[in-house]
């Protein structure tokens, strides 16, 4: 950990102070700056489990939910609707001039069957919610990418294509894999890059490189340089890397992160994989966010940590000599969780409560699965109980924490929007 833990705390107690609360505002000290270029937003994991699609299939006004695993849904049963899961997070994402999802598992077919960990399959209805939530592009090279093989990266492709949503980091040709994504962002064209460290033990097929894209600096910066020959002006990096679970970045992570930053022109690293959040650091002028925990997952055994995430918000602003100067933010997110059936009583025996919509859920936690940007749930704080309160600071501040623990304090890194008092 750079610096001495006293210069973190005042860190801390600085960022804190100055607060944040306009997107893209500047504390009162801060030299006037010019409006961004453009802005970026990129997000954590998209990965969709059993209980996600349940939960949706309740939200899509289902009331006898199919069992989201290992069977086909009847072709009379609505399908299911993400949008409510994620409708938290939409005023952040919508508002940046390009926002950048991980898009990790393959999806099946409209009705399934559907498959959970380890080969995961998932409703292709999630793009639809991806698009309405405000994405314009998805990274899709993941460890799961070649969960079901060549028809599921064309299955994936389809379906985010169908949505609207652009994607780069698997295939379905040669020449699809060998055009780099760049899209104009408020006249300024910007590239995409997406790698994974590998394929949970499948090997790319020899007569299939550009199936997906895998790790290695060479690929990286050969991309890099392709995407510049084709008009690229700013080259963004979306990559699957680190071990899953761990709040510190590997060594692995550090090295290559630090070789892409001081080697190639790579002006942003986004990291992903871990499931939990990472902390970013500023190298050499480029940031790195080497992980943004989970944007939308729920695993079979939360840790707590495994439901916060983090939105990355970058400004761009040109230099006068050329290339990108970066100022990073971030927003904690959090997916809440109902209590499993069963769990009829909080720890009081004071009983249960009904939500609105029909879920069941102790007093006092969660009724719906879904996905909250932390500052903007508290500052509507529509009913929410002391515990919800208390629970959703508590991640603000440990998301805080991580995000500054590589002394990314010192180069300006602060929250989007701070909690409210």
């Amino acid at each position: 950990m750079p610096g001495s833990s006293a210069a973190l705390v005042l860190a801390l107690l600085a960022t804190t102070a100055a607060g944040c609360s306009l997107v893209g505002g500047d504390s009162d000290d801060a030299a006037p700056k010019g409006e961004p270029a453009f802005t970026v937003a990129a997000a954590g994991d998209i990965l969709i489990h059993p209980q996600l699609t349940e939960q949706a299939y309740r939200d899509a006004g289902v009331t006898q939910v199919p069992e989201a695993v290992g069977k086909k849904v009847g072709a009379d049963v609505p399908d299911p609707d993400f949008g409510k899961i994620m409708a938290g997070v939409k005023p952040v994402i919508s508002k940046a001039d390009l926002a950048i999802c991980h898009f990790e598992p393959v999806v099946a077919g409209p009705k399934g069957p559907f498959r959970s960990f380890p080969d995961f399959l998932v409703p292709p209805q999630i793009t639809k919610a991806i698009k309405q939530t405000g994405y314009d592009t998805c990274s899709t090279a993941s460890n799961h990418t070649l969960d079901d093989g060549p028809k599921g990266v064309t299955r994936t492709l389809d379906a985010l294509d169908a949505a609207g949503l652009k994607h780069t980091g698997s295939a379905r040709s040669a020449a699809e894999g060998a055009k780099p994504l760049i899209v104009d962002v408020k006249g300024v064209r910007v590239a995409q890059l997406s790698y994974a460290f590998g394929f949970n033990g499948r090997e790319v097929p020899a007569d299939k490189p550009w199936l997906a894209n895998e790790n290695s600096f060479d690929a990286i910066a050969a991309a890099e340089k392709a995407a510049r020959k084709a008009g690229a002006e700013a080259v963004i990096l979306s990559i699957h890397w680190g071990r899953e679970h761990h709040p510190d970045p590997s060594a692995s992570q550090l090295k290559l992160g630090r070789r892409i930053a001081k080697e190639t022109g790579i002006d942003l690293v986004i990291g992903h994989h871990a499931h939990v959040v990472q902390p970013m650091e500023k190298v050499d002028g480029t940031w790195i966010a080497y992980g943004l925990g989970n944007q939308l997952a729920r695993h079979d055994v939360p840790s707590g940590l495994t439901e916060e995430g983090a939105i990355g918000w970058f400004e761009f602003r040109e230099k006068s000599g050329g290339g990108w100067d970066v100022e990073a933010r971030y927003a904690p997110t959090f997916v809440t969780i109902p209590p499993e059936e069963g769990e009829e009583s909080d720890a009081d025996g004071a009983g249960v409560e009904q939500s609105a919509e029909g879920g069941k859920g102790t007093k006092g936690a969660a009724k719906d699965h879904r996905l909250l940007d932390i500052a903007g749930a508290l500052r509507a704080d529509k009913d929410l109980s002391a515990e919800e309160r208390a629970q959703y600071r508590l991640a603000f501040e440990r998301t805080r924490g991580t995000m500054l623990n590589r002394g990314a304090a010192s180069d300006g890194l602060r929250p989007l929007n701070e909690l409210p008092d």
